[in-house]
């Protein structure tokens, strides 16, 4: 018998209890001795549950428990989480969470103490939800040197792209919809700003490239200034407008962002609509692979930690090999140093003045006619150039109004 304590139970907690009771045979078979879970770590009490006799307020009842091996983390947030789980792995327990924030901000850190301790900390459910990518990441594809990785990482905003690109909605409808449906929070920050996505493309690139990245490294935007016109230049352009996060690597160091990207509609990730997400790996010897699926929700993401509870269970009294090391502050490069093709909006009085001066500033130029754009309007692609190099060829166009700047992405 292998005792587990959870810490939280909210939708991704309940879950875990959900799916570890109603799986019950098949997980003992799979991780080859009974999971029990011993305690319940919640301020909260629910006397109506047919476990509510497992319910505790006092960490110190789970902590300080010799006989609980695994601990489970859905709380959410830093802290106390932070302190939660080290104090377990240093009270020589094994842990899986789900906590993208947490892996993000202090993964290297957790991974080093679970390795001091010969303790293993595990946390599939961080990036994907139900969609299984750093197991595969770091097990099935290790024969691959990865060179990059791409992905539609939030279902909010992927659903709100969808239904801008589909419906024509603007975004406060788009937001007001997904709200209503249960995929945005009453404040969706996280979401639309990109923060969330930006916590999981430091994950992936941590574990792809061996050391850790803060999302305080990479440059991050949201999709809160994407209007219908924006999406009519796209579709003009044979392209959709998705929320990317990406990685590369260039030498030793890599480049990292987040960021709203025109993708060519003949891209293996233009197809991901609504809620689903998806995640690209490129290798040098296998070439293009995709995860998809939901990456959130109760039980897709509860399937994802209990598989990493049995995976725990197996190693025991051995360390599994994930692991990544410590990260440096020069480690990410410069965002404005990497070349994209772009996709420029303007306003204007004078649209013939300006396009010729758009020749003369940036060359050559291609005009994108879409439909409803204004007389005043002027859009064009430009040739690959750093941002750094564009803003600098711009800097004569200061006098004119640019309301959309996005990239074009080669995925």
């Amino acid at each position: 018998m292998i005792r587990i304590a959870i810490l939280g139970h909210g939708v991704v907690g309940s879950g875990v209890a959900e799916v570890l009771r109603q799986n019950k045979e098949t997980i003992t078979h799979k991780a080859g001795e009974p999971i029990e879970v011993k305690r319940i770590l919640d301020l909260r009490t629910f006397p109506e549950l047919p476990y509510a006799d497992l319910f505790t307020t006092s960490f110190d009842d789970i902590v300080n428990d010799p006989e609980i091996r695994i601990v489970v983390e859905t709380m959410g947030g830093l802290h106390p989480a932070y302190e939660f789980v080290k104090a377990c792995l240093q009270a020589g327990k094994s842990v899986v969470t789900s906590n993208k924030e947490l892996v993000a901000a202090y993964g290297d850190e957790l991974l080093a103490t679970a390795r001091d301790n010969n303790l293993n900390f595990m946390f599939e459910a961080s990036v994907g939800g139900g969609i299984p990518i750093l197991r595969p990441l770091d097990q099935c594809l290790a024969a691959n040197e990865v060179c990059e990785i791409a992905g539609i990482l939030n279902g909010t905003t992927n659903f709100m792209l969808t239904r801008m690109f589909q419906d024509g909605m603007d975004f406060d409808t788009a937001l007001a919809q997904a709200q209503a449906l249960g995929y945005a929070e009453r404040n969706p920050a996280a979401d639309v700003e990109g923060h969330d996505a930006c916590r999981k493309i430091c994950i992936l690139a941590s574990l792809a490239f061996g050391k850790h990245v803060f999302p305080d490294q990479v440059h991050t935007e949201g999709i809160t200034n994407l209007t219908p016109a924006d999406v009519r230049c796209a579709d003009a352009l044979g392209c959709v407008i998705k929320l990317i996060g990406r990685v590369h690597l260039q030498g030793d160091k890599l480049h990292c962002l987040v960021a709203p990207m025109l993708i060519p509609r003949s891209s293996l990730l233009a197809d991901v609509n609504d809620v689903f997400n998806g995640i690209m790996v490129r290798g040098n010897a296998i070439g293009d692979v995709v995860f998809y699926g939901r990456g959130a929700g109760k039980l897709p993401t509860a399937s994802a930690v209990v598989a990493d509870v049995i995976d725990e269970a197996r190693h025991l009294e051995s360390r599994k090999p994930l692991f990544w090391g410590a990260g440096a502050p020069d480690y990410v490069l410069d965002p404005k140093i990497e070349e994209y093709a772009w996709v420029l909006r303007f306003e204007t009085a004078d649209a013939r003045s300006l396009r010729n001066r758009l020749h003369e500033a940036l060359g050559e130029i291609s005009e994108i006619t879409y439909t409803g754009a204004a007389e005043t309007g002027v859009a064009v692609r430009t040739p690959r150039l750093s941002e750094a190099a564009l803003q600098s060829k711009l800097a004569p166009l200061a006098d004119t109004t640019l309301v959309s700047c996005l990239r074009i992405a080669e995925l």
